[in-house]
């Protein structure tokens, strides 16, 4: 991670409780200046959560930052929970959010499944977005979802992926995603822990360029794999309640929306392809390929892109 990138550590001014239904209730908070450009912070996974860290993408003077944990993850409740969890739920919890808090419109930040939220949420509520900052692209179609969980990342992680597979039984890796599923649902807690821990790690210790020993024992922690697994599995077993190539289907929805995108070169959570073709569908978009950099957002490359975006984003806007 690259302090010297980031704005100093801010604390929140304030912090709130939210309702959503009668079984989830999100942690939500907000930093920087009451009176700045609202933006979201949309993290990934689904079931990451945000750390303290991430409100440092933003100049606290220029920003009003808001960020929430979704459904089931971080300081949300109830923990790792699969009920009424879907894309749906998350679009309309933002919505929530927005109007709770009377912010008219706002940026909307996002990496990796951040990206695929911030995108579904964009193309829902277009007259709601100022713009949109994304990162390592996700559409979270098939394709993509087979690539890391099936075939296509193996081949260059083959000691990562051996501890991977390891907790499904040999005549069921054909689907991994489905025997992870019932891995991750099953009434043994023993299955369930070593299953989430081994889905994380994975996940961990391929997102960044150099694998960093640090990030991949954040995924380690039990509290963060049995959500980060349990939820992610859940929407990608589930082709993430979406419709097929929905995002690039409904992109004319918001191709008017100022929109940066920034993506690692050698990203192999989520291929740069989904960079080329998301920019392809958004003609004014513009596109940064980071030639040094995988998945993470801390890779030190990516990590200045991002906050280059969010201040050339703060500059433009109050110049409007």
């Amino acid at each position: 991670m690259n302090n010297n990138v980031f704005y100093p550590p801010i604390e929140p001014y304030a912090q709130h409780s939210v309702q959503v239904d009668s079984l989830h209730t999100l942690h939500v908070e907000e930093c920087g200046n009451p009176q700045g450009i609202p933006i979201v912070f949309i993290h990934g996974g689904p079931g990451g959560g945000y750390s303290p860290t991430h409100r440092r993408f933003f100049n606290p003077e220029a920003y009003r930052i808001i960020l929430f944990d979704q459904r089931g993850c971080g300081q949300s409740r109830p923990h790792a929970c699969l009920t009424n969890n879907t894309s749906a739920h998350l679009i309309e919890d933002m919505e929530k959010i927005r109007r709770l808090l009377g912010v008219d419109q706002w940026v909307l930040f996002g990496g990796s499944w951040g990206s695929t939220l911030a995108l579904l949420y964009a193309q829902t509520y277009p007259e709601r977005s100022l713009g949109l900052i994304l990162r390592g692209i996700f559409l979270c179609r098939d394709e993509d979802i087979h690539w890391f969980y099936q075939q296509g990342a193996d081949r260059f992680y083959p000691e990562y992926w051996a501890d991977f597979i390891a907790p499904v039984a040999p005549d069921q890796r054909g689907q991994m995603v489905e025997a992870y599923y019932q891995l991750l649902t099953s009434h043994d807690e023993i299955a369930r822990m070593r299953a989430a821990e081994a889905w994380s790690i994975w996940e961990g210790r391929t997102s960044t360029l150099q694998t960093d020993t640090q990030l991949v024992n954040h995924f380690a922690d039990p509290f963060h794999a049995l959500a980060m697994a349990r939820i992610e599995c859940h929407y990608f077993r589930h082709h993430a309640f979406i419709e097929d190539n929905q995002i690039l289907r409904h992109c004319r929805l918001i191709q008017h929306l100022p929109t940066q995108i920034i993506h690692g070169r050698y990203d192999m959570v989520c291929p740069v392809n989904q960079a080329f073709a998301l920019a392809e569908h958004l003609p004014q978009a513009d596109l940064w390929i980071c030639n040094h950099a995988g998945h993470s957002a801390y890779e030190p490359e990516i990590c200045r892109a991002l906050v280059d975006a969010t201040d050339r984003f703060a500059e433009a806007l109050e110049a409007m």
